[in-house]
């Protein structure tokens, strides 16, 4: 029953369409703020919230380099998110428009 509500909680949390493009994102390569906040034209708070959030359920990590955080899916334990990634279409040609790195 316990892995039933983290699942449930999960899918609330991917239930917004900002967080889901975000693991979308992610899946194809780490991304700082800055890139995500280019690719999906919104805020940086707004990013930065939803991030927090994606984070506090252990579904990214953050990895620090220089004065950038980096953000990348933490989902090996957790086969149900990666099927259901499986099945997002890929928003790498979106990532590979974007300029080399929106953060330097």
């Amino acid at each position: 029953m316990e892995q039933i509500n983290e699942m449930s909680e999960t899918f609330k949390l991917l239930g917004d369409k900002t967080r889901l493009t975000m693991m979308a994102l992610l899946k194809e390569r780490p991304l700082c703020v800055c890139d995500i906040v280019d690719l999906l034209e919104t805020s940086q708070p707004n990013a930065s919230q939803h991030l927090r959030k994606l984070k506090s359920a252990g579904l990214v990590n953050e990895t620090r380099k220089g004065q950038w955080i980096y953000y990348s899916l933490n989902i090996e334990d957790k086969p149900y998110i990666q099927a259901v990634l499986g099945y997002i279409p890929s928003l790498k040609p979106k990532i590979d428009q974007m300029k080399n790195d929106s953060c330097e």
